[in-house]
């Protein structure tokens, strides 16, 4: 079973993004859980929580099929302690929310050393950061999301996301987002058969499948490792048609929450058709 859907506004409350998900005709969802732009956002009201759930069980969202995204502000790497524990408590929040609205994952970027520590140090602090937040919660999965490597992020490389999930305690709580505009803007290639190959090979081998738990399907306004994220509709950027072709027919990511952040809403409903469509292309 494919699960395809898009990153859907949650403006009016968080039970739109369930009725805005069923008019694209998505089977998958992600979402921001609070204000991705505000530090400190009011509690989820126990009415919200419940329409959301009713209106998810109406519809046939499942847990697994809805990828909810962290706020931006996050940076679990964080070099300065202060800010550091203020990313940490943001982060462990919004766990707390997803767990009250019945979820299961919670997708985050990994974080950036802002050229104050070493990759390496900065990783192991992203480690730490979610088990200092598994620790104080339950049930959710943390999901990391590869960056594209711009300015100082890391994880823009499968041995960063690897070398964060060995230093995670509970490795039945942490899982892989793999963005495909983020892996082409950091060098994975994904324009030929041959290249999506090898580069989900390269990801098998160094994180292993049973960590996928979602991809975002993007296309790239930039050229192959550019460092730069910069989302494009599907087929009008530089990776092209092909890669989401080969992508939705292979039976590695079925039952895996596959999510549009492209940079047009109002054709968010012909691109899950099309991507569908592709199941049986020729």
């Amino acid at each position: 079973m494919n699960y395809i859907g898009a990153h859907i506004s949650s403006a009016g409350g968080l039970e739109k993004t369930v009725l805005r998900a069923v008019q694209i005709k998505a089977t998958a969802f992600s979402f921001f859980t609070r204000n991705q732009r505000q530090w400190i956002s009011p509690p989820l009201i126990q009415e919200k929580i419940d329409c959301f759930k009713d209106l998810c069980i109406k519809y046939t969202f499942k847990p697994q099929q809805i990828l909810p995204h962290s706020s931006y502000l996050i940076n679990l790497g964080h070099p300065i302690d202060d800010l550091l524990r203020k990313s940490r408590d943001a982060f462990i929040n919004e766990i707390i929310r997803c767990s009250q609205l019945g979820l299961m994952f919670l997708n985050f970027h990994p974080g950036s050393h802002l050229n104050k520590i070493t990759e390496n140090s900065c990783l192991l602090r992203i480690s730490d950061s979610i088990n200092i937040a598994l620790d104080k919660t339950k049930n959710i999965v943390a999901v990391i999301e590869n960056t594209a490597g711009q300015g100082t992020n890391v994880g823009y490389c499968f041995e960063h996301l690897s070398e964060i999930i060995k230093n995670v305690d509970d490795k039945s709580r942490v899982g892989v987002c793999i963005d495909t505009c983020h892996l082409f803007a950091s060098g994975y290639d994904l324009r030929t058969e041959q290249d999506c190959e090898n580069t989900f090979k390269k990801f098998k081998n160094l994180i292993g499948l049973k960590y996928l738990r979602g991809i975002h399907l993007n296309d790239s306004k930039r050229k192959f490792n550019s460092r730069i994220d910069r989302h494009e509709s599907l087929g009008l950027g530089e990776i092209g048609k092909l890669a989401f072709r080969w992508i939705i027919r292979n039976k590695d990511f079925y039952n895996v929450p596959m999510i549009l952040e492209t940079v047009n809403p109002n054709i968010w409903a012909e691109e899950i058709c099309w991507l569908r469509s592709q199941k049986n292309y020729n």
